[in-house]
């Protein structure tokens, strides 16, 4: 290989290292249940400004929270498990980024998900970048492949948490949970 080649990959391989070293801030797993969710604003697939737990208006809120695209698989299952059983709390898929790359990258980001997802589900899906360490410190960010599922009470306390993946059982814990903020 030329010499030449060498000094194009060097900007590649530069912003490589960039990228994984400006995110890689990882927080210890915690189950904040009992606690309020920190304030954080982000802005729904639609354009929206939106602001957690304040979004909620008084009322439960379920938040299923993401720091990969990895944890996409375990969120699909929640939301059909959701789906079969008709739940009626309002839901919103959080795809969290922490970091100075994801920011940087946002409209690439957010356009490969509006891609992926049908126009009518975009106002669902709230991306946070720039307060993304608030929720990645809150729930913890370290084995990130599966989703935090947080039911968030009128007052944003969190009384349901979850981030061992998707089984039924935890689906049916849920539910309970939602029956008893009623």
């Amino acid at each position: 290989m030329s010499r030449r080649w060498l000094w194009l990959l060097l900007p590649a391989t530069a912003l490589t290292l960039l990228a994984t070293s400006s995110c890689s801030t990882t927080w210890p797993r915690r189950d904040p249940s009992g606690e309020i969710l920190p304030t954080v604003t982000g802005t729904s697939l639609a354009d929206d400004p939106v602001t957690l737990p304040d979004f909620g208006g008084g009322e439960p809120l379920l938040l299923l929270v993401g720091y990969v695209q990895a944890a996409q698989f375990d969120l699909d299952r929640w939301l059909l498990g959701l789906d079969q059983l008709g739940w009626q709390t309002r839901t919103l898929e959080v795809p969290t980024l922490p970091g100075m790359m994801p920011r940087m990258f946002r409209g690439f980001i957010d356009g490969g998900m509006r891609r992926g997802i049908p126009e009518e589900d975009w106002a669902a899906v709230v991306t946070v970048y720039g307060e993304a360490h608030k929720l990645a410190e809150f729930t913890g960010n370290e084995g990130t492949n599966n989703g935090r599922i947080l039911l968030l009470d009128g007052d944003g306390r969190v009384v349901f948490y979850h981030d061992r993946g998707y089984s039924v059982a935890s689906l049916n814990k849920l539910v309970a949970a939602r029956a008893a903020v009623q």
